[in-house]
């Protein structure tokens, strides 16, 4: 079995650094233009048919950015989704959401795409199991993981601590090979 990071700790994180490579200190365009006041209420609609993943951290970069912004939550990660479905309703400062929507979009189709892609290879495999690798994206391991078992996949080894594998990279150093 896999060892996992807490997934918590691991979405707090995530959002929090993509917030920082995205809005950075301020969003300047939000503030020259959108009245501090100002309120918005936004959905997130599926473009296309997907099994959703990514929800859970799409909530967190909302909550990173404005703790006042509220989200209901229409659809869970692991879902199936079709064309034109609600996904995620939100309401809050107009200058909050604008500043969190890109990152959170941004997680909900990265995540969702590596879900969807699973459950093909999932489905196709049946009744065999289908098991990842770490070839993740560097800094989203534990997330993509997670997208693949919202896929139906099974999470091999989460990295070079917990699990014994020999490869032909190894073979190739070991003596008298």
């Amino acid at each position: 079995m896999a060892i996992e990071p807490p997934l918590e700790s691991v979405v707090r994180e995530a959002a929090a650094r993509a917030l920082g490579e995205d809005r950075g200190p301020a969003d300047m365009t939000s503030l020259a233009v959108v009245e501090p006041t100002a309120r918005a209420v936004g959905r997130v609609v599926a473009r296309e048919g997907c099994r959703l993943a990514g929800v859970i951290v799409a909530e967190r970069v909302l909550m990173e950015t404005d703790v006042g912004i509220r989200f209901r939550r229409v659809k869970e990660d692991g879902e199936d989704v079709r064309a034109g479905e609600v996904v995620l309703e939100v309401e809050g400062l107009a200058r909050s959401i604008l500043a969190a929507e890109r990152s959170a979009l941004n997680f909900l189709q990265q995540l969702s795409g590596v879900a969807t892609a699973t459950l093909v290879f999932v489905r196709a495999a049946a009744p065999a199991q289908v098991l990842d690798t770490r070839k993740t994206v560097p800094g989203l391991r534990a997330l993509q993981k997670y997208a693949v078992r919202c896929g139906g996949g099974v999470n091999h080894r989460f990295g070079l601590y917990d699990g014994f594998m020999v490869k032909d990279n190894h073979v190739a150093f070991m003596g008298g090979a």
